[in-house]
């Protein structure tokens, strides 16, 4: 055959252009496949981080097993380099059909299977036998164009390999995410693998293929052009059947921000359900007992000036401006599209009770973190209402570093409240961030709600689905104090703000105060509380 006898022959390729120009072309297509290469890998990162959750195990997964399977497709392609052109071709019509439609795949599995880890582990190991044969043959293939030598031609090989993936690595997160999301993002860039790798092959090399070969590398890339294309078309439909499928029929609301994913089910304010990158944050039938619970304890005590951190839904508002003689509030969220559904949307606003119409809240759009840095002036109260512990990307902000952020922001009789996750499903991740308050320099007083008394009916989700994370909300209260550290340690006093029978008093203080449309939860009855 034509292609077999010119690469055993070893001599330069009949080429349709100047070997110069050859040898920038296929460099260009080494450029091109790196890049979508580089995109499918993070395409799978985020997508199980989404899906599956643990974004530093899933980045681990799926990056251990390619780089695994990469080696194991290098010395699969050895077979291939007597017929490097048509290997070429067809592993890179492969690699465009798997790595486009790879996104669809696992969303697919985990909206009607239950499951994306399996898929996640496959797709991982496809893609990665497939780019690690990429190299072996395009190294045949310089080498044929331009007959240099051995160590010249791996160093242009890999300078474009890496030069492609840093494009590749900065397009994902600043042009494909944002402009075209996940799922659209995977197929386009799946159609321009297939298209860099066909044009390469069918153009510069198409005197070293067999009439065949040519037909079968046009065949092959047409198919996976035209799949790619009509899954493009369809995929508007499928994402509506699969958050069906995940979120039920009543899905109103569906945005991918720069941030997370935001999806609000329910057509009123009884039925509202707003998720974060698929976990239930808001539950209209009992996110009363979660706000009430976190909010009332910390507002036992002076209270003028209030910090709530995250919080978008504008919930812990709501419950901090039930108080007159609050004077400001500040709400300092990260993702503005959750706090333009908070205003925006009739049902959740409703729930929220207008809170961001009241001229004493202030909206900051900033991470925490870095907000936290600059001096904003001394809080009374401040509420930690983030997303949950056990969530990768908020790890920063339960860190001992954070929290003596927050403890110069504090006024002197200032206490600080946070929701850190399910005492009973996970207390290892409760008092890890408990250590962390007390090592950023609080005194802490842990305590918790529990769901056998609180009749829970669906559970705010901070982050898991085991039903026992919907049994119990772990709070710690927190409060500056001197040397709080060493007195807990002695058995010295702590602080009064702390004293568990303080905390019920406010627990009762609360419930007797019959603020404006006070709902009858937990804090109207102490036996609900408990110490942790």
């Amino acid at each position: 055959m034509i292609d077999q006898q010119m690469s055993l022959r070893g001599g330069a390729a009949r080429l349709p252009v100047r070997p110069r120009t050859g040898r920038l072309l296929v460099l260009a297509a080494v450029f091109v496949c790196a890049a979508c290469g580089l995109v499918y890998e993070l395409e799978l990162v985020a997508l199980a981080s989404y899906l599956i959750g643990d974004s530093v195990t899933q980045a681990s997964v799926v990056l251990s097993v390619m780089v695994f399977a990469m080696g194991i497709g290098s010395l699969l392609a050895k077979r291939l380099r007597c017929r490097a052109a048509v290997g070429f071709g067809m592993i890179e019509a492969a690699l465009a059909l798997i790595g486009g439609s790879s996104a669809l795949v696992l969303y697919a599995s985990f909206a009607w299977l239950g499951d994306s880890q399996y898929a996640l582990v496959g797709f991982s190991l496809a893609i990665g036998v497939l780019i690690g044969a990429e190299i072996p043959l395009l190294m045949t293939l310089i080498q044929r164009v331009d007959r240099q030598d051995a160590g010249g031609a791996v160093a242009d090989l890999f300078a474009a390999d890496y030069v492609g993936a840093l494009v590749g690595g900065l397009a994902f997160p600043f042009l494909l995410l944002p402009m075209l999301g996940q799922l659209t993002g995977a197929l386009f860039t799946g159609a321009v693998n297939a298209a860099a790798g066909g044009a390469l092959v069918l153009w510069v090399f198409r005197r070293d293929l067999s009439a065949r070969s040519r037909w079968l590398l046009v065949l092959a890339n047409l198919s996976v052009i035209a799949v790619l294309a009509t899954a493009t078309v369809l995929v508007d439909d499928f994402e509506r059947a699969a958050r069906r499928a995940v979120y039920g029929d009543q899905v109103r609301v569906a945005v991918q921000t720069g941030v997370q994913e935001v999806v609000v089910t329910g057509t009123d304010r009884d039925s509202l359900g707003l998720y974060l990158d698929g976990r239930l944050r808001v539950s209209a039938r009992d996110e009363y007992r979660y706000h009430e619970a976190l909010v009332h304890p910390a507002m036992n005590g002076p209270r003028a000036r209030v910090l709530i951190l995250g919080g978008g839904d504008g919930l812990a508002a709501r419950e901090v401006l039930r108080y007159e003689d609050v004077r400001a509030v500040t709400v300092v969220e990260l993702d503005p599209a959750v706090t333009r559904l908070a205003r925006t949307d009739p049902a959740l606003s409703e729930l929220n009770g207008h809170a961001f119409r009241d001229p004493r809240l202030t909206l900051v759009g900033a991470d925490a973190f870095p907000w936290l840095r600059a001096d904003h002036g001394r809080y009374d109260v401040v509420i930690s209402d983030l997303p949950d512990p056990g969530i990768t990307a908020s790890t920063k902000l339960y860190s001992a570093e954070f929290y003596g952020l927050i403890g110069e922001a504090l006024a002197p009789d200032g206490r600080l409240v946070v929701h850190a996750g399910p005492l009973g499903a996970r207390p290892q991740t409760f008092w890890t961030v408990e250590s962390s308050v007390r090592a950023g320099g609080l005194a802490t007083r842990p305590y918790r709600v529990t769901g056998r008394y609180a009749g829970f009916a669906a559970s705010p989700d901070r982050g898991g689905g085991d039903d026992r994370e919907r049994e119990d909300w772990g709070f710690l209260l927190a409060a500056a104090g001197r040397a709080p550290q060493a007195a807990l340690a002695a058995g010295g006093p702590e602080p009064r703000s702390l004293r568990g029978r303080e905390l019920r008093e406010g627990a009762r203080a609360a419930a007797e105060a019959r603020l404006p449309g006070l709902l009858p939860s937990t804090l109207i009855h102490p036996r609900y509380w408990e110490d942790a």
